[in-house]
């Protein structure tokens, strides 16, 4: 792919806080209080881009969107989607169902993750908030999977921009559960799947914005270590998919270098894609099935899907 071509095809904007026009039903991630929240008055918005709903600000109640394939074309696999946003924002509409529906076509059932924006005023630690929402969210579609039709060991988390950094927090980070485990359920994603990714918290390579956001303007050396996670890397984490262009300008690409060095050197098995053109957030300039033909065939041969 020599140029990224700069045509897309947008879909019908979905409005906040009735059901989406694309989704299947959109479950409230906690039945019950949310854990680490506290009383607050901050309200949660919707955002316009270009005309059309584009996102979230000010997120408070964390929310799955599911999207189901047909029962003739559904394998059993899962993926968990994170759009990006530099944790200020959740980059909703073109990260999410624009991206679940091209999974769907596929036979691959998704699920839109609308999580918690790291903030003082609602949260006792807002370092932890959002991976709280990841976790919960891989708890709710492994232990409901029979009710999807889903295979419980192909549940798959990914995530764009900053949503890449909660992915991968949440592929390297499971084995401490951050909220109500009663039934022991896995935390650990069976696949990982990044584009654009903010990886890092270091000082050279982190996108600054997210960074600020999630831990802070001061953090500690500890917290820049816990969150960079090309440094959390074990041989038990799961297989991964990076996407990035070379030309990014706002998470710049050796953030998904980084990590599939530390990947390989694990010896967990990873693959990459990097586009020389693009920018940062090429999805909203480069229609789904022709980005996406590389991660499909990566997910046949790891035998996520059918072939």
């Amino acid at each position: 792919m020599k140029e990224i071509p700069l045509k897309i095809l947008y879909l019908v904007s979905i409005m906040i806080c009735s059901a989406s026009l694309f989704g299947q039903e959109t479950i409230s991630l906690y039945k019950e209080s949310i854990p680490n929240s506290i009383p607050s008055t901050i309200m949660e918005t919707a955002y316009d881009s270009k005309g059309k709903f584009g996102g979230y600000d000010n997120v408070v109640h964390p929310t799955l969107e599911v999207f189901l394939p047909s029962e003739q074309s559904a394998n059993g696999a899962a993926v968990i989607i994170c759009p990006g946003g530099g944790y200020g924002r959740v980059v909703y509409q073109k990260e999410g169902p624009d991206i679940a529906n091209e999974f769907i076509k596929h036979g691959i059932t998704a699920f839109v993750l609308k999580y918690r924006l790291p903030s003082d005023s609602i949260m006792l630690d807002k370092t932890i908030g959002p991976l709280q929402d990841a976790q919960r969210a891989i708890q709710l579609v492994r232990e409901h999977s029979e009710d999807y039709n889903i295979d419980r060991n192909k549940i798959g988390i990914m995530g764009f921009s900053a949503g890449g950094h909660l992915a991968s927090t949440a592929a390297t980070h499971f084995e401490i559960s951050l909220i109500q485990n009663k039934e022991n359920t896995s935390l650990r994603p069976d696949f990982m799947i990044l584009v654009y990714p903010v990886i890092s918290m270091t000082g050279n390579l982190t996108h600054m914005g997210s960074r600020e956001n999630l831990l802070g303007k001061n953090p500690t050396v500890e917290e820049i270590e816990y969150f960079s996670n090309e440094l959390q890397i074990t041989d038990k984490t799961p297989p991964t998919y990076i996407t990035h262009s070379g030309d990014d300008s706002v998470v710049d690409v050796d953030n998904s270098i980084v990590f599939y060095e530390a990947l390989r050197h694990q010896n967990v098995e990873v693959e990459m894609h990097i586009y020389p053109k693009g920018n940062h957030g090429f999805v909203f300039n480069v229609p789904n099935e022709v980005w996406m033909i590389p991660l499909f065939s990566w997910m046949r041969y790891n035998n996520w899907m059918k072939n």
